[in-house]
């Protein structure tokens, strides 16, 4: 089942493609990244799939819902997490969280044990009751995915959910949120520009660019579109020689040889490794290693922009 699915979205403001024909596909149960520049069409993307902005032209549907004409049911499918938080400083985190719950309609007596058991699942329930004011940026982004889950969502968006906070609170964070896909089966829209912690937790990506998403899919799926027509090889050995590096150059195939440390990065028209394995034997030194290369997020993300 596809939670979210865009066709030839538009949004225009006075002229400006903010969100230029864009498709989008979401699939049940995944962790999806979208990534992009600011000013890419990452915010107004998530404002269409909200019901809080209409769309200039195309189609867009959310858990079989258009977002313009049924907003309250998507609204109600849908936990929302800005980057930019809005809680009361001088209430407790269970204060805010009973307010939430009043707006949400859900009934005092369900939302007590309601609030418990969402501030247990983000690990605040020992601090349950002191200000918010009090709270680090990670407390406060905690107490955010609490509130999201006060009315037990299907569809979740997180903008920039661990964007200044420190290593081992994004690690908590991204942490929660692989859980909760795994134990509520969640679907969930992550919007980030750290893109070594969207590699950690994401399903697949999408990279989009002056309101386009110009590619689509798992980190697997988007480096062999990169590597067609090319093969990249990683070479450890014992001892870098310019005699290996020759031998190397001289291989029929290969298009570039580059070394760094105790490192070769070899890219050729073809597999050559049985033709590399050889050139180190006959060079005299050990091989350690030697092994296709793993694209990094980063790497295939740079690639795109590029291109």
């Amino acid at each position: 089942m596809l939670v979210v699915e865009a066709k030839g979205l538009k949004k225009y403001y006075d002229g400006v493609k903010a969100v230029d024909g864009l498709d989008l596909e979401i699939r049940e149960g995944e962790i999806y990244g979208l990534l992009g520049p600011n000013g890419a069409g990452k915010t107004t993307t998530i404002l269409i799939l909200l019901g809080l902005t209409e769309p200039t032209a195309g189609e867009v549907k959310v858990l079989g819902y258009n977002p313009t004409r049924e907003a309250l049911k998507v609204k109600r499918l849908t936990g929302y997490l800005p980057e930019n938080l809005g809680f009361y400083d001088d209430l407790s985190a269970r204060e805010n969280l009973r307010y939430i719950a009043s707006l949400n309609r859900i009934p005092e007596r369900e939302a007590r044990g309601k609030i418990q058991e969402v501030l247990e699942l983000v690990g605040l329930a020992d601090v349950a009751d002191r200000k918010v004011g009090t709270f680090s940026r990670g407390m406060k982004q905690r107490l955010g995915i609490a509130e999201v889950l006060l009315k037990d969502p299907r569809f979740v968006i997180l903008d920039e959910p661990t964007s200044g906070i420190d290593p081992e609170g994004a690690r908590q964070i991204l942490d929660m949120i692989t859980r909760l896909r795994e134990e509520r089966k969640m679907t969930i829209l992550i919007s980030s520009h750290l893109l070594h912690q969207i590699q950690r937790v994401c399903d697949r990506v999408g990279i989009i660019h002056r309101g386009k998403l110009v590619a689509q899919g798992s980190l697997g799926e988007l480096s062999a579109v990169m590597e067609k027509g090319t093969h990249l090889f990683e070479l450890k050995v014992s001892e870098v020689t310019d005699e290996l590096l020759a031998k190397l150059r001289a291989i029929d195939g290969v298009v570039s040889v580059d070394a760094e440390g105790d490192t070769v990065r070899i890219e050729a028209r073809d597999d050559v490794r049985p033709q590399v394995s050889r050139a180190v034997l006959e060079s005299g030194v050990d091989l350690l290693e030697l092994k296709g290369h793993a694209y990094t997020l980063e790497e295939v993300y740079l690639r795109y922009f590029q291109e």
